[in-house]
């Protein structure tokens, strides 16, 4: 280790606002609302659309007509021209890392990559499972069709039947009939209809059909028709089914997203991923849109639902945005150097304290280690240290005084600089490392970290804490001390500690397991006020060891 201030390196990987999972109407939408609004974005698309059998796109307004693939085409070009990044790749896997950014990693054909996304747009689709008929599939989305207002005209005037294996048939033979006069229904699994729907069909005219049906017929221009059971033969131009629709949701259960069922009634009609109207699901950070949370969605409507996710994730990462910038100006690099230069920014701040008045020789705090540090440090064996928002290093030299071989972190170079000056006059060293460990992983294993008075916003601070828990090697100590919440009304001047303070009684149950609780307290000290007075503060304390 030298006394060297060193930089962390920046992360090699690629970084992304949002990751589009699918490249279909909803994908597209969204990842053009967010590659509008400046967001870096990338679209991850399997090529495997669910209207892939289909030729040509209906009820899009002004693309009327227009095949899957070309619409996509354009779609594709749109989202590239406004800095949108569009791949054709399978996602393999996902996962959530502790800053709450995700890992989507993808297979593009020729070689496996990692991304980091802060916020994922789902809009994998879904597949349609048809019924087992034996040459059924081989005609689906030309001959063998599910919706009237994708394929309804196409068939208009012709011989169509409507295959009954559940109660959307009846549904089915309503909407068909308003395309043609021959319609009939064939059962296949589903009850006998009751006598009203029996009478309401023989009103329009459309036959009821007994099968089962054993197989689809065909020639030369596609289906001709449906072989009953009994062997007769019904001549067809167009055979309507009610497939059950699954979410392709497989990818996202590592985040705790499991699709739901889709019923009808008591029938299942197949299954959803549970968003809000905004897409917003249940995992944090993901949103959903398109066949994915509603399979009767048309292409157009797919394409809104994506608009509308795609503005619900600018907004949310707007809002993000802004509560970084607002961390950065109380608590970021620059915030830290102006308070330790005592700049502008000073009486905004409240950095961390060693318990100890005094700005001797230039330095904001004492220079000695604090209070709580010593007595409950200097009983252990030295070893591998790492001292976590070090300041000027107080508690680092005397670790390394000890005979500890200390890594010390901290966001500022103006404190740093003071520590390794301090270091050099003492003759001690420590390696000295300005991070960010809010974002950053504490670099290494030790047998003891520590941190005093570390003052971060409740969810970096918890993200934060368990970093330093896990860079505990098996048997050592992890030694945390911050601000009670109490000294709210202790009369020194803390205007963040209702962001700042803990308890040690939270930060306890916040350990997994394998931990043992040495102490947990909150221990009283004396500190000047704000008006120069004498008043008593109060410390959160919690010392724990790792189980060997």
């Amino acid at each position: 280790m030298t006394d060297s201030l060193q930089e962390t390196p920046a992360r090699r990987d690629a970084t992304y606002d949002v990751v589009v999972l699918g490249g279909g109407a909803a994908g597209l939408s969204g990842a053009l609302a967010l590659a509008r609004s400046r967001r870096s974005v990338l679209v991850l698309d399997a090529g495997e659309p669910r209207n892939t059998a289909a030729g040509h796109v209906h009820n899009y307004l002004t693309r009327e007509g227009t095949p899957p693939a070309a619409l996509y085409a354009a779609g594709r070009a749109d989202v590239e021209g406004y800095g949108g990044t569009i791949l054709t790749a399978q996602v393999t896997d996902l996962a959530r890392n502790d800053d709450g950014n995700f890992l989507v990693t993808y297979d593009d054909g020729d070689a496996h990559a990692t991304v980091r996304a802060r916020r994922l747009l789902a809009a994998t689709g879904s597949r349609d499972a048809l019924p087992d008929i034996p040459g059924l599939a081989e005609h689906w989305g030309s001959g063998v069709l599910h919706c009237p207002y994708c394929h309804g005209w196409e068939v208009r005037d012709q011989r169509i039947a409507v295959l009954a294996t559940g109660p959307m048939a009846a549904h089915q033979a309503l909407l068909f009939r308003q395309l043609s006069e021959h319609v009939t229904v064939v059962l296949h699994g589903a009850p006998p209809f009751d006598d009203a729907q029996s009478e309401q069909f023989a009103a329009l005219g459309i036959p009821v059909v007994d099968g089962p049906v054993s197989a689809v017929e065909s020639g030369p221009s596609g289906l001709t028709g449906i072989r009953l059971a009994d062997g007769s033969v019904v001549a067809l131009d167009a055979l309507v089914v009610a497939p059950v629709t699954h979410a392709r949701a497989g990818i996202l259960r590592p985040l705790g997203l499991q699709p739901q069922d889709f019923l009808a009634g008591d029938t299942l009609m197949g299954t959803v991923v549970a968003a809000d109207p905004t897409g917003k699901t249940d995992a944090p950070g993901v949103w959903a849109a398109g066949n994915i949370t509603d399979p009767s969605a048309q292409v157009i409507a797919s394409a809104a639902a994506g608009l509308k996710a795609g503005a619900m994730i600018n907004a949310d990462l707007a809002a993000a945005d802004a509560d970084d910038a607002l961390y950065e100006h109380r608590y970021g690099r620059r915030a830290w150097d102006d308070r330790y230069r005592g700049g502008d920014g000073a009486h905004h701040h409240h950095t961390r304290d060693d318990g100890a008045d005094g700005h001797a020789h230039g330095r904001m705090w004492s220079g000695r280690p604090n209070a709580v540090v010593v007595d409950e440090l200097a009983d252990l064996k030295p070893g591998s240290a790492f001292d976590a928002g070090a300041g000027e290093g107080g508690d680092a030299l005397w670790l390394a005084g000890r005979g500890w071989k200390v890594t010390a972190a901290d966001l500022s170079a103006v404190a740093l600089e003071r520590a390794a000056d301090a270091a050099a006059q003492r003759e001690v060293s420590v390696d000295w490392r300005r991070v960010d460990l809010t974002r950053d992983p504490v670099p290494g294993s030790y047998d003891l970290v520590t941190a005093s008075y570390l003052h971060l916003p409740t969810e970096r601070r918890s993200r934060l804490f368990a970093r330093l828990a896990a860079a505990v090697a098996p048997g050592g100590t992890l030694l945390i001390v911050g601000h009670h919440p109490s000294d709210a009304d202790s009369g020194v001047h803390r205007p963040d500690l209702a962001d700042i303070g803990w308890t040690a009684e939270d930060l306890a149950q916040s350990l997994p397991s394998g931990w043992v609780v040495d102490t947990c307290a909150t221990r009283a000290r004396t500190e000047h006020g704000a008006d120069g007075d004498e008043c008593t503060v109060h410390d959160a304390v919690l010392r724990a060891h790792r189980e060997s």
